[in-house]
């Protein structure tokens, strides 16, 4: 959902674009599918992942991707919807004999396709980039989601496969293939195990960081955005809702954001993974109008002296622009964000979308 005025030309061009798949909802979880029969078959699969909402002790037996040989450790995971089912995020705290180390995955439904995109973000690499996802659906209580890749210069396909689901337990496989498909290889084995105790904690030697702190909780949310009418820009001003929880430890975090434009209503998440040897953030949006976009790159960045400031790339009409996120006013009851955009590779900036915080709970 990005915005941006540079020259009048581009700005309209861009306007008019992002008008159509950010302000105004195109089939975003089933808001607006055209049949009877396609609706319910997406509501009934925005669920499929409910069996793994909770607290779950996970056993892993992995294929050493150096030794060539199977290992066995234990973990833990965590499993929260977002965006009304339509995503889930799930934390997972693995006890390899290598180190230990955390791990979010990220699913996403699109109801247009009925088909699920899988992203993992691997605590050891939190800048990312994200691998890019596996998507596929359930069928029969099982289910199977593939993509493609490149090993030594050779294509492959990996596959996910969930199966044996009951109300307490679960088992997920990883696959690799050489031959389009035809012949599997399985490398890595999880079992899940409800747990009802309390959730995974830090792994040991993890670093904590608190820069999102003012951020947890409930959030009513006011926006104030550039958009194209009638072949020019004006701003316009919508309500929201936003909420906010850590993740492993507070090196992520998640949000969780409800936006009632004059359109109509549409979900989003931001997600935001901390690596400390670059002492940064990387910060990921997801529409829910669009489940299967690319998620990368990420804008990046720190907060120094309560303010968060935040850059990334992008490209618009063809053109390289510069992104820029800042956060302002967090030690206070009511932090601000705002979205700007730049033509000229920072030298100067304009503000497309702004959101004002005020505190719930």
């Amino acid at each position: 959902m990005l915005m941006i005025r540079f020259q009048p030309v581009i700005a309209a061009a861009f306007a008019a674009t992002i008008g159509a798949s950010a302000l105004n909802p195109v089939g975003a979880l089933g808001l607006t599918r055209s049949h009877t029969q396609q609706g319910a078959r997406a509501q009934r699969d925005v669920h499929d992942f409910d069996f793994l909402i909770g607290e779950w002790r996970v056993h892993h037996r992995r294929l050493h991707p150096d030794r060539h040989e199977w290992v066995e450790f234990d973990g833990a995971a965590s499993n929260h919807p977002l965006m009304n089912g339509a995503t889930n995020i799930e934390e997972h705290e693995l006890n390899a004999p290598d180190g230990a180390y955390h791990a979010v995955a990220i699913r996403s439904y699109d109801p247009k396709t009925e088909q699920w995109a899988i992203w993992w973000l691997d605590g050891r690499y939190p800048s990312g980039p994200l691998d890019p996802p596996v998507k596929g659906s359930f069928e029969n209580g099982v289910g199977r989601f593939y993509a493609d890749y490149t090993q030594d210069g050779k294509p492959m396909r990996v596959r996910f496969l969930w199966s044996n689901i009951t109300p307490t337990s679960a088992r997920w496989e990883q696959a690799s293939s050489s031959d389009s498909g035809k012949t599997w290889a399985t490398n890595w084995i999880m079992i899940f195990q409800r747990d009802t105790s309390k959730s995974a904690s830090p792994a040991a030697g993890q670093v904590d960081t608190h820069d999102f702190d003012f951020l947890r909780g409930d959030w009513r949310v006011h926006h104030r955005y550039l958009r194209a009418k009638d072949s020019r820009l004006e701003w316009a001003e919508s309500e929201g809702t936003a909420s906010h929880r850590a993740l492993i430890g507070g090196l992520a975090n998640i949000e969780d954001y409800t936006m009632n434009a004059p359109s109509g209503s549409y979900r989003a998440m931001a997600l935001r993974s901390y690596d400390p040897k670059a002492s940064r953030w990387s910060i990921w949006w997801l529409d829910g109008r669009s489940p299967h976009a690319s998620l990368d790159p990420p804008v990046q960045g720190r907060l120094a002296k309560g303010v968060g400031t935040f850059y990334g790339n992008a490209m618009i009409n063809g053109k390289p622009a510069r992104v820029r996120f800042l956060w302002s006013r967090i030690t206070g009851a009511s932090p601000s964000w705002e979205q700007a955009y730049s033509a000229d590779a920072g030298k100067t900036w304009e503000t497309n979308w702004i959101m004002e915080f005020h505190r719930v709970n």
